[in-house]
């Protein structure tokens, strides 16, 4: 086939080593004509990835032209923490776990674009899901001349038995457990799993137990439970047990502890972007604990109305996330209110973890606005009088009052 007047040179894409991002490769260079750069990112995903390299060699993609980049830190640092200063969860439950790693993947395809001279960056991304926009909102606010390619949304190999004829056609390698049904798919980074399609489809159906990847069933977490301690300074998690860490070890290390106790487990039917419904399986142990022990510093060192007000604009904060716009002005706002609000937020967490629950057991910080001679049941040495309470209930009745007596005049007219 002939190129389009339109087709790129050069072409970055978002590269796992897998088949799908293999087939699209190939299609790509035979479709368009064009030179393709894979970029593969360690957001802690768990798998070793220079296959992903050899993988890209094999199919033909110069050594130079094979990106390979641990960003780990920059996602944990400059993305999960930020959002979980926010306390973020959307529709109220899920922590973001795939959403929040969009934005950074399509900073570097662009970033890689821009230094290479490519004229476009693609995905794997399917037309039905959340994460076509996620990628393409993303770049196009990075670079709004950028060419993005969605091959989901313009080939024909639409089933499984066309992507794995094209694979054979054109001798890309297939594992051997892709050439059946896979029984779901699997997104993983350092935050979380996901796992979606197939034997979960069925909302009505529970998840059997292998889908679980991170965590042990709650039923067999130790019968002893575990206290940890985290610290925080503004915020931002620093340490753990009194052992300071790089914000991406502070996490994996909360996944491990977290992930023995049968913690952060979510079964989730969630509203989609894009409008369908979806079915989710979700493990963010670190993350869960992460955020108990944050609201818990919350709880002694923030202001009752800010804490409010925040908790007021997370579910906007989430849901801007969740649709793809990191990179969007309204987003800035709202951490830019976000952070102010943390500048006290610093202190430690003692966290008791058993069968599936983290709870909060201790809490403590030279910041805290927690004052015990004020809510003592004890004698208070006059730290607070009693008697102002009388007046305050008054003032705060008095409206109260007058809609009572206008509607017993107004039903004494009838």
């Amino acid at each position: 086939m002939s190129a389009p007047k339109t087709a790129p040179k050069k072409v970055v894409l978002a590269y796992s080593g897998g088949l799908d991002t293999s087939i699209i490769l190939k299609w790509l260079e035979i479709e368009y004509g064009c030179e393709v750069i894979t970029f593969t990112a360690d957001l802690g995903q768990g798998e070793e990835l220079e296959p992903a390299r050899a993988k890209a060699e094999l199919l033909g993609v110069k050594p130079e032209n094979i990106y390979i980049e641990d960003l780990r830190e920059e996602f944990v640092r400059d993305f999960v923490f930020p959002m979980f200063r926010a306390n973020a969860q959307y529709e109220g439950l899920y922590l973001l776990g795939t959403s929040i790693a969009r934005p950074l993947i399509s900073k570097r395809l662009v970033e890689i674009a821009a230094s290479t001279g490519a004229d476009a960056v693609a995905h794997g991304a399917t037309g039905k899901g959340n994460d076509q926009v996620r990628f393409e909102l993303a770049a196009y606010a990075l670079n709004p001349e950028i060419k993005v390619i969605a091959p989901w949304r313009e080939w024909d190999l639409q089933s499984r038995t066309k992507l794995i004829e094209f694979a054979e056609l054109h001798q890309i390698p297939i594992a051997k457990d892709k050439r059946g049904e896979a029984p779901f798919s699997v997104d993983a980074n350092l935050l979380h799993t996901s796992s979606e399609g197939k034997v979960l489809e069925d909302p009505a159906i529970d998840a059997p137990d292998y889908v679980y990847q991170r965590t042990v069933h709650p039923e067999d977490a130790p019968n002893t439970p575990e206290f940890i301690e985290i610290t925080f300074e503004k915020g931002d998690a620093t340490a753990i047990d009194g052992v300071e860490m790089s914000p991406a070890t502070i996490l994996t290390k909360l996944n491990e502890l977290g992930g023995k106790h049968g913690c952060g487990r979510l079964d989730l039917v969630e509203g989609r972007f894009v409008g369908m419904k979806s079915r989710g399986i979700y493990e963010t142990p670190g993350g869960t604990l992460l955020l108990e022990a944050h609201r818990g510093i919350e709880s002694i060192t923030m202001d009752r109305g800010a804490m409010h007000l925040k908790d007021e604009l997370m579910p906007k904060y989430a849901e801007l996330i969740y649709n793809g716009f990191w990179f969007s002005p309204e987003r800035e706002m709202l951490q830019a209110a976000i952070d102010l609000s943390q500048e006290h937020v610093t202190g430690t967490v003692r966290l008791k973890l058993y069968k599936g629950v983290a709870r909060t057991v201790g809490r403590w910080s030279d910041h805290s606005l927690y004052s015990e001679s004020h809510v003592t049941f004890e004698e208070d040495a006059g730290a607070y009088d009693q008697k102002d309470a009388a007046g305050f209930i008054q003032l705060q009745a008095l409206r109260l009052k007058l809609i009572a007596m206008r509607d017993r005049r107004v039903k004494s007219l009838k």
